[in-house]
């Protein structure tokens, strides 16, 4: 089988051979900037949730000055172009701490491409996180939060216990889609040098001007990593509708 194949596409046992994980194949190289994209990726989706939900909480209930700060974040953040971000608040961000650092009197510190990758990725999805929990919170219905203020339920237990796993299951198609963006968004670190999927793969071409089969092998592991998220969002979203009107068993 593999000679036939071999026999009809002359370059792919080259390609095969520059796959592979061992030297002097750079697949170990690929497989290395994929884990580290999905590192960045689950951090900066973690961090932009924490920041969506507490982002949809104070425009929905926090007081004017808070819900005009939000308001202007949620619009910055969307307007400007992740790649303009990226290099803004990487660069920016990290000599403005140094600075702050400096007028305490301690020294400057090197973030870790890591740390920032996650921060700067995390701020940009806690932007749309805050709009796609703000839209989720206001379809739950108000009889359901009257009802758990006639039980006495404080603001607190109300969210935690009535609301928010109310609005989880409306939530959770925007959430799938912040994820998929955040995957792919990493590609946009290789410009600050941090050794992703797109990074990894470009040293790799570059080295070998086998351009075509390593942007093609990076494009299937992005498919993948998609296709296998979108499994897994399917199944946590049909548990967590599980019970609901027109939800699938």
């Amino acid at each position: 089988m593999l000679d036939w194949l071999y026999s009809v596409w002359p370059g792919l046992e080259a390609s095969v051979t520059l796959l592979s994980l061992e030297p002097p194949g750079w697949g170990g190289n690929l497989v290395r900037g994929a884990v580290n994209s999905l590192i960045i990726a689950l951090g900066a989706f973690g961090l932009g949730g924490v920041i969506g939900i507490f982002g949809a909480v104070g425009k929905l209930g926090g007081g004017a000055v808070t819900r005009d700060l939000l308001a202007v974040y949620t619009t910055v953040v969307r307007a400007v172009p992740e790649l303009i971000l990226i290099l803004l608040l990487y660069y920016a961000g990290t000599d403005l701490l140094n600075q702050f650092l400096r007028l305490l009197g301690q020294r400057p510190v090197e973030i870790s491409g890591l740390v920032a990758g996650i921060g700067v990725l995390g701020i940009v999805q806690g932007a749309y996180a805050t709009e796609v929990l703000r839209g989720a919170i206001q379809a739950v219905p108000k009889g359901q939060l009257e009802a758990a203020r006639a039980f006495g339920m404080g603001r607190v237990q109300t969210f935690r216990r009535v609301t928010f796993p109310a609005m989880l299951p409306l939530a959770l198609p925007g959430l799938s889609n912040l994820w998929l963006i955040a995957t792919k968004d990493t590609a946009l670190l290789a410009i600050v040098g941090f050794s992703e999927l797109t990074l990894e793969t470009r040293q790799a071409a570059g080295s070998t001007r086998a351009y075509f089969t390593f942007f093609l092998a990076a494009g299937a592991i992005y498919l993948v990593m998609t296709l296998l998220s979108g499994r897994i969002f399917g199944w946590i979203e049909a548990r967590f509708r599980r019970g609901q009107a027109g939800a699938r068993a």
